[in-house]
């Protein structure tokens, strides 16, 4: 059995292309000793774009841009690397690897080759699965620091190897083999065929994944309840708040038995109800909240932005 570890840098990707300039990749055996290790440099056959269009958020890769142009294209490396790739006796690995397969993917259509057709595996869900917290993306420098792996980030043949130390020391770790981690995460392929992608799972990541879904549903269905009832509302002439329109905070919004019977004490009283703070007179705020809505309503000079204590106050008194 055989391990491969591969990683891909772009020279920018666009929705239609990834210009890979770098396929770097380690295989070694089941026992993580390495068998071949390299870099393959790629002429990306277009300029390197590696910020956004402010020039910002970008990476520099630890490479001479220049020399790119002397390296083959993509379309010479293709043979090599789906040869490597769709070993049958090797099992693919990659961390936060989707994406390094998306950007396969792309080439292998912009250039209109045949499609890959392999399984992977991404180490970032080994890791995620063994420390069962999916809540964030964790980041190979993240989880190397972690397990006391040293690395230079973002050369490709070095990532790869980082990837490879990080999978050897949670098998340490474990006290088990690759395909014993494997069995006891209950993690299973992702796959390529036919220009379609499809993501490897864990149990714990499908789990935490439908109690997602089933927390959106049932924010959806308060939301929905809440605004069919303040929608309904009829403004009150003559009450002491004279029209004053009030915002909540969506956390606020989604506590209905809460939300509700303080819309219904406004109404009361001759306020109105809006969700956008740009049209209320008073914002009410959660403690710690530093959602959208709550930075929106900060920026407005003519808001005031009160808490539920002096609500409660301004409806009462």
């Amino acid at each position: 059995m055989k391990l491969i570890f591969f990683d891909i840098e772009c020279a920018g990707v666009h929705k239609t292309y990834a210009k890979i300039c770098a396929f770097g990749y380690v295989v070694c055996d089941e026992n993580f000793n390495i068998i071949e290790k390299e870099d393959i440099l790629i002429n990306p056959r277009g300029r390197f774009e590696l910020t956004d269009r402010k020039g910002e958020k970008g990476i520099t890769l630890p490479y001479e841009y220049a020399e790119f142009k002397k390296y083959p294209a993509f379309t010479s490396v293709y043979k090599r690397i789906k040869a490597l790739l769709e070993d049958k006796d090797a099992y693919v690995l990659g961390h936060a690897v989707l994406n390094d397969v998306k950007y396969l993917n792309l080439e292998t259509q912009r250039f209109k080759l045949p499609s890959f057709r392999f399984k992977f595996y991404d180490s970032q869900l080994i890791y995620m699965t063994r420390i069962n917290d999916f809540s964030r993306q964790f980041g190979l420098e993240h989880i190397a620091e972690s397990l006391g792996v040293e690395f230079t980030p973002h050369r490709a043949a070095d990532d790869a190897y980082a990837t490879m130390r990080v999978v050897e020391a949670m098998c340490k770790d474990e006290g088990c083999s690759f395909e014993e981690i494997l069995n006891r995460m209950k993690l299973s392929a992702g796959r390529i065929e036919d220009y379609s992608i499809y993501r490897p799972q864990s149990s714990g990541f499908k789990r935490y994944s439908k109690e997602r879904r089933d927390a959106k549903e049932r924010r959806a269905d308060i939301r929905v309840k809440f605004n069919n009832h303040f929608l309904k509302k009829r403004f009150v002439k003559n009450g002491k708040l004279k029209g004053a329109v009030f915002t909540f905070t969506r956390k606020i919004e989604d506590d209905l038995d809460l939300s509700v019977s303080l819309v219904d004490r406004i109404y009361a009283l001759g306020g109105k109800y809006s969700q956008q703070p740009e049209n209320c007179a008073y914002f009410i705020k959660s403690e710690n909240d530093d959602s959208a809505r709550a930075k929106r309503a900060e920026k407005l000079s003519n808001v005031n932005i009160i808490g539920l204590a002096e609500l409660e106050k301004l409806l009462n008194d």
